[in-house]
């Protein structure tokens, strides 16, 4: 069954939502898609041979789910006016401007009983998705997101533009309620924090530190988790994973990928693993989720209450730094 779907939101990430809905022709008919700037709108039309609609109620009656791409400050009314005719939605992160926003569409999407995903993309990085199914439980985690400078997304704070895909994540492999967030961030060269960094401590005793900049002269997307007996460096950027293992014992004869260490009547040693980095399209993929979560009546990978509690982290970490007077 092809899902209907009309896409609301056709700037730079729209236009790739767009030409990868086009690409999943198992799984969606694109009916329409809907700009503000109507112009653009045509013009993305006539470039991917669909259809610009003029008024997006009218697009979101005729079809099954909507796919929201539009400026965060839009996402609230866009997706409450889907919501209240029993439409899907995928809709891309931050999910809303603000937290009361996120806890009404909760309140919506549970009356109107339909699927919600939310673009938290990184979930679908294919660095991620050899380790998504382990019994991760780390206890410490470190985190460096950096950017080079780059106008777009300048409207928030780094904490809501960048650091918020590292919250998803930590708390997807966390699992644990938030105890305590410590913050301080500074303002370089726009009006909301550039830089950030967010120590977050769980009740089960977890910790992470995070850091977001994007004012930095080099990319980097880099995770470190750390368990008892295992570390776990996740390159999101280079599409990497590493895994070390701290074992008992001498190192077994031809493993190749290990070191022993001398621990004195336990010996033990360090076993290096790089799992095989699948190449997948991340926006590709979690789209095509979605559908299946809409066709089989199953979960979506990420929903609205995760992406709920990563913006209620984001803003107490904003909250944190504002009220350092540093901004």
């Amino acid at each position: 069954m092809k899902i209907k779907i009309g896409l609301l939101g056709v700037g730079h990430l729209g236009t790739i939502h767009l030409r990868l809905l086009k690409e999943l022709t198992d799984d969606y008919e694109v009916v329409g898609i809907y700009d503000q700037d109507f112009e653009r709108a045509q013009a993305k039309a006539a470039e991917f041979g669909v259809q610009a609609w003029e008024n997006r109620d009218e697009l979101i009656k005729a079809v099954d789910a909507v796919d929201i791409v539009t400026p965060t400050l839009a996402h609230y009314e866009t997706a409450k006016a889907a919501m209240r005719r029993f439409k899907h939605v995928f809709i891309e992160k931050p999910v809303t401007a603000t937290l009361e926003e996120a806890h009404s569409l909760q309140a919506l999407a549970r009356e109107a009983d339909v699927k919600v995903q939310v673009g938290h993309v990184e979930r679908y990085n294919p660095a991620f998705l050899t380790v998504r199914e382990m019994d991760l439980n780390p206890m410490f985690i470190e985190g460096h997101r950096l950017a080079q400078w780059n106008p777009r997304g300048t409207d928030v704070s780094v904490v809501l533009d960048l650091m918020i895909h590292d919250l998803d994540i930590v708390l997807s492999v966390v699992q644990s309620s938030i105890k305590r967030i410590s913050a301080s961030g500074v303002a370089v060269v726009s009006d909301s924090p550039d830089i950030a960094n967010a120590r977050i401590e769980f009740n089960n005793g977890a910790v992470a530190n995070l850091t977001a900049s994007r004012i930095s002269l080099k990319n980097m997307r880099k995770m470190r988790l750390f368990k008892r007996d295992a570390y776990v460096a996740i390159d999101f950027l280079n599409k990497k994973t590493e895994i070390v293992n701290i074992n008992d014992g001498q190192v077994p004869e031809g493993l190749e990928n290990a070191v022993g260490f001398d621990a004195g009547e336990h010996p033990r040693y360090l076993s290096f693993d790089n799992p095989p980095v699948e190449p997948v399209n991340s926006i590709k993929m979690e789209l095509a989720e979605f559908a299946a979560a809409i066709r089989d009546n199953t979960r979506t990978q990420v929903t609205l209450e995760d992406a709920t509690a990563a913006l209620d982290a984001a803003y107490q970490i904003v909250d944190k730094i504002n009220s350092l007077c540093i901004v």
